[in-house]
């Protein structure tokens, strides 16, 4: 498996993901906050998000752990004439960088991040490598969304003419963990397909967990938002949204 292909598949799976409503939401989270534009995307995977806020003006860095990622958003950064500086880094170690405005971390990507002291560790160097007034944002699936809509469907589908997956969800180990167990079929050419099998695994906690962590950094709690509304979470709410201040 070549990097730029499971990185198209990535992305192709991908193609309804709302990467324009996180852009809009940072757009309007920096403005409100006029902290500046130097901004870090941590776990910024195939680069979509940290290439559509280069467009907006920011400038951006992009770490991520996969260098399969990262080959491809440095392609598509290079194609469509943007300039993004990407690191192949680990979350919880990244750095030393001279200190951002922002720095986000979305599309879930902290909750890979299996135990607590692995979160507590990366929001240490996020507070870290923000300056004073600095802002920290970030997304989590819901404890909802764990339990009542990944358990309950189990198992979700599509089938593409050049790549089709079944993917089933089951309970992970920890608590409000979810393993996914995803096939994927790749159309090599006419009537002939690869199989490839992956493993994802993904954990949350819930949102008192996750503002007292960030208290613990050294951060003031500026909002808890759900599903890219600025309204509070409900009990039916699927993606939290946290902001933080240096």
């Amino acid at each position: 498996m070549t990097y730029e292909r499971f990185a198209s598949w990535y992305d192709q799976l991908m193609s309804d993901a709302p990467y324009d409503a996180w852009c809009a939401l940072v757009e309007r989270t920096v403005a409100s906050y006029d902290v500046g534009k130097r901004l870090l995307d941590l776990g910024c995977g195939t680069g979509e998000l940290a290439i559509r806020l280069a467009n907006k003006g920011f400038d951006v860095t992009g770490v991520d752990l996969s260098e399969q990622m990262l080959a491809i958003a440095q392609m598509k950064a290079e194609e469509r004439g943007v300039h993004v500086l990407f690191y192949q880094q680990d979350m919880r170690h990244f750095g030393p960088f001279e200190p951002f405005d922002t720095i986000v971390i979305f599309c879930d990507s902290l909750n890979y991040l299996l135990e607590d002291e692995d979160v507590v560790t990366t929001f240490s160097r996020v507070y870290d490598q923000l300056r004073p007034g600095g802002l920290f944002l970030f997304d989590v699936h819901s404890l909802f969304k764990m339990e009542h809509i990944f358990l309950q469907k189990e198992t979700f589908a599509s089938n593409d003419e050049q790549v089709s997956y079944i993917w089933n969800c089951y309970p992970g180990s920890r608590p409000y963990s979810v393993e996914h167990e995803l096939t994927f079929f790749v159309q090599l050419e006419e009537g002939v397909y690869e199989r490839v099998d992956e493993i994802h695994v993904q954990r949350t906690y819930d949102v008192a967990q996750y503002e007292t962590w960030l208290k613990d950094a050294g951060f003031r709690l500026l909002h808890v938002w759900a599903d890219f509304t600025e309204q509070q979470p409900t009990n039916e709410s699927e993606r939290i949204f946290f902001v933080a201040q240096k």
